[in-house]
This record gives structure tokens, C-alpha cells and sequence, in this order.
């Protein structure tokens, strides 16, 4: 059993700002996978495929990006899903922008969402999928920057991040581990 996250904020005026990144790969996961997200549970909108015979939940919380954590919690208590079956999807002002970097854990950074995350199910060990969204030649505070929409000349850039994201995601799914993905996303800086 796989639970894969993205993270986001559920309404329409946010659907196309770099914070959706998470929301936009998962979605990407659900349609190379043939299913659509028809279910409210959890404080989520969910879908559920079946990859090599595991049963894969794909998750957005609807709880606004800093309170994610809280579906998150629900998710895997519903699913029972332990930390090493948790796959989350987010933008990370950190990296460059269309850049992935995937890791079995770490810290959250500067991230709320994955802070509430952390917070909630009281441990930074489990898989993560980071989307490079920063721009050198934007300069506005991080907030601002975060829930702007992304521009139009960028925005095929990070439909194929988005495309890649969900690809790894789908290969963590087929229980490639981790180490794996990482090795076949982890390149180019």
C-alpha cells in the first residue's frame, strides 16, 4: 500500500501558482494511471488505482497548504499506512525552478506544508519529491512568490517537472524503493 501526497491549496484561484505544484503532479499521477480523484476523505480529495498489485491512494489535502499535515495524519490512520508507504509532492522555493530532487527524508526546510506535515505525523522519515520553483530573476518575498501564477513562458517547464514528479511518484509505487528513483530523477544540478 502506497499514499502519495501533493500538496496545494483547493481553490480555483490558486490551481496555476507555483504552491499547487504538488496538486498539478499528483493529478498528472492519477491520469497515467486511468483514475480521477471522486472522493472527500480525510480532509482530502482521493483516488485510488492499483500499481503492480498494490493498492495506491493519491491525495490532495483540501485543508489549505500550512494545515496539510492534518489529512495527511488522517490518511495514513485510515490506510495504515506507515511512513515508509508515504510519498509527498511539493514546491520548493529552494531549488531552481523545473529541477525534481527526491529523498527518503530530511527536514522541511522553509516549507509550512511540509512542516504541518512533520508536525502531524511526528517524523521526517518518509519519501518526498521536491519541485525547483525558484526564478533569480523574480525578486518579491517568498509569500508572494509562492501563491503567484506561474507565467505563461514557464509554464511548459513545469508541466514536464509535474510529468516527471508523477512518473517517479508511479515508480516509487512500483516499489522500484526509493534509492531508485532517486538515481534515475536526481541528475542535471
Amino acid at each position: 500500500m502506497y499514499l502519495i501526497v501533493g500538496l496545494g491549496n483547493p481553490e480555483k484561484q490558486y490551481e496555476t501558482t507555483f504552491h499547487n505544484l504538488g496538486f498539478l503532479a499528483v493529478g498528472e499521477a492519477a491520469e497515467k494511471l486511468g483514475v480521477k480523484f471522486k472522493k472527500k476523505e480525510c480532509e482530502a480529495s482521493v483516488a485510488e488505482a492499483h500499481v503492480g498489485g498494490e493498492r495506491v491512494i493519491l491525495a490532495r489535502p483540501v485543508t489549505y497548504m500550512n494545515a496539510s499535515g492534518r489529512a495527511v495524519k488522517q490518511l495514513m490512520k485510515k490506510y495504515k499506512a506507515d511512513p515508509s508507504d508515504l510519498l509527498v509532492i511539493y514546491d520548493d522555493y529552494d531549488l531552481p525552478k523545473g529541477k525534481l530532487r527526491i529523498r527518503m527524508a530530511g527536514s522541511a526546510g522553509t516549507h509550512n506544508g511540509m512542516r504541518s506535515v512533520v508536525g502531524e505525523i511526528g517524523t521526517q522519515d518518509f519519501a518526498r519529491i521536491r519541485i525547483g520553483i525558484r526564478d533569480p530573476e523574480v525578486n518579491i518575498p517568498v509569500m508572494g512568490y509562492v501563491l503567484s501564477q506561474i507565467r505563461k513562458e514557464d509554464y511548459p517547464l513545469f508541466v514536464d517537472a509535474c510529468s516527471a514528479a508523477a512518473d517517479a511518484a508511479i515508480r516509487f509505487a512500483r516499489g522500484e524503493g526509493i534509492e531508485a528513483v532517486m538515481n534515475a530523477y536526481n541528475k542535471n544540478g
